[in-house]
């Protein structure tokens, strides 16, 4: 496979937020691995049916990416997560780990941006 680790999970965020879900799950995450978001039980399927239930509370979201890091096995990827519901979104972080070109451990850290942010530098 030619595309880079970085570039794979570009694309496989990119699919998620136009809610080609399975379609981003069946190129680029190993099943057998592992997810670490707190608020799901364990196994991808369980985050890829949650993924589905917040792309139908939220169909118009927009994902814009600010940062990507990649070095070994891990690619980070630092963004805004805007649900488009008049406050001003989550600034997230995805960190993958890849094995035999798929990702087989993810962490999705989110933290929301309070409409008034007392940072005159924001979130970004």
């Amino acid at each position: 496979d030619s595309m880079s680790d970085k570039e794979k999970a570009r694309d496989f965020l990119e699919l998620v937020i136009k809610g080609k879900i399975d379609e981003a799950y069946k190129k680029y995450i190993d099943m057998n691995g592992k997810h670490h978001n707190v608020y799901f039980a364990k196994g991808f399927e369980t985050l890829n049916n949650a993924m589905k239930e917040n792309q139908d509370k939220f169909p118009n979201k927009k994902f814009v990416i600010k940062n990507i890091i990649s070095e070994g096995d891990l690619v980070a990827v630092h963004s805004h997560l805007d649900f488009q519901n008049g406050e001003k979104g989550m600034v997230t972080v995805h960190i993958f780990r890849f094995e035999n070109g798929k990702i087989i451990e993810l962490w999705d850290c989110g933290q929301a941006i309070p409409q008034d942010c007392p940072n005159e530098d924001g979130a970004f």
